[in-house]
């Protein structure tokens, strides 16, 4: 790098400068407010831990993400987060270890090694919020409409919602005797939907014709929720557990009908974003024209056993600058204000005092330099009358 060239950041690395900085700073203030109304405590996890701590559940498709680096200290490996759910689910665990269902959130950077889904960057503004200690779908419902306030509050509109259950391809990959090869394979296959590559290769394993036909539907079972109906049918017979995720899904997919009748639902059996986490429901967020998805969640049951304590848990997250981005609302051309002149008066201070007391921006000129108020971003000045009294006025 050289002297001409010391200001490039990166690649995939921004910053924020006025006025989306500001639009930032307001969605972040909305969100804590939002998620608190909701009975949500924030939790600020620390930008750095050990990596054992940090690969842990979801962490385990985290590796290849996280930047690493030695403790000076005392040589132990540490992993800058590139994901703040792992550990949410340890101050849940260990920190915080109640016994009541517990509602955290969360808002921080986390740094990717590697450009990700959330348009490219590789140091999302991640915010989220998480259920634990409850297993019921209640849990997965009030997550979804927590998000779905998330868009609104943030201006994001014309949401469509992808709704997935996990359970569903692990048991019929257990019943199939699938072995863990095999099933990689496949969940690759259906993450794809590469339909002609599945029936071929069921064709080429040993299973009864039952199994071969549960698993080949996977691909085909994705539409409006009527489909769970299709599903009933295609997968009868393939045990208790199926069925009881039917009719999760199903019931999720009511709930969420019933409040926000003008949102999307699309089911996909063959939705298995965060398989090898997951344990129930997942759930996915999109705007038209946005390739990537907007937000993800879903359940994952198991994500505190490492940290000894393994509650129910749900949640979702998302990036703070994308929300931005797609916004529907303006960014702000200018952030206007008050100039008021240097070398003030006690009374101008007073006047100042007050309107900053009232929320008012006020920029105070600065003896010696240019003082001109609309370069300084200000549409409107402090005048002194013949009274001596300080009166706002416009520029």
């Amino acid at each position: 790098m050289t002297d001409s060239n010391r200001w490039l950041l990166p690649e995939g690395i921004e910053e924020a400068l006025p006025p989306l900085a500001e639009r930032l700073e307001t969605c972040r203030r909305r969100l804590l407010d939002l998620y608190h109304t909701w009975g949500y405590e924030l939790v600020i996890p620390p930008l750095i831990e050990y990596l054992e701590s940090l690969l842990t559940g979801t962490g385990h498709d985290l590796d290849v993400q996280t930047f690493k680096l030695t403790d000076q200290l005392n040589g132990r490996l540490m992993g800058v987060r590139a994901d703040m759910t792992p550990q949410v689910a340890r101050i849940d665990a260990h920190s915080l270890n109640r016994d009541v269902p517990t509602r955290l959130c969360y808002m921080g950077t986390v740094l990717h090694t590697r450009p990700d889904g959330f348009a490219g960057s590789r140091s999302p503004l991640q915010v989220g919020a998480e259920l634990y200690g409850h297993a019921g779908v209640d849990g997965d419902v009030e997550m979804i409409r927590l998000m779905l306030e998330t868009f609104r509050v943030c201006g994001v509109q014309d949401v469509f919602l992808d709704l997935g259950h996990v359970g569903i391809y692990r048991c019929l990959a257990a019943d199939a005797g699938l072995d863990p090869d095999a099933e990689t394979q496949l969940f690759d296959m259906l993450q794809r939907k590469a339909q002609p590559e599945i029936g071929a290769f069921l064709a080429s394993l040993n299973l009864s014709s039952e199994a071969r036909a549960r698993l080949a539907a996977l691909a085909e079972l994705n539409g409006g929720p009527e489909v769970l109906d299709e599903a009933r049918e295609r997968l009868a017979g393939a045990g208790d557990e199926v069925a009881r995720s039917l009719e999760v899904l199903g019931d999720i997919a009511g709930a969420v009908q019933r409040r926000y009748p003008d949102v999307a639902l699309h089911v996909d059996l063959a939705e298995l974003r965060g398989f090898h986490y997951h344990t129930g429901a997942v759930f996915a967020a999109y705007v038209s024209g946005h390739g990537q998805e907007l937000a993800r969640g879903g359940r994952y049951d198991d994500i505190g056993r490492v940290f000894g304590r393994a509650r129910p848990a749900t949640g979702f997250s998302t990036d703070l600058k994308t929300l931005v981005r797609l916004s529907a609302e303006p960014l702000a051309t200018a952030p206007g204000g008050i100039f008021a002149p240097p070398d003030g008066d006690d009374a101008l201070d007073a006047a100042v005092e007050t309107l900053r007391a009232a929320g008012e921006r006020v920029i105070q000129g600065l003896a010696g330099q240019d003082n001109d108020a609309r370069r300084m971003g200000c549409d409107r000045i402090l005048v002194r009358d013949s009274n001596n009294q300080w009166n706002v006025t416009e520029v």
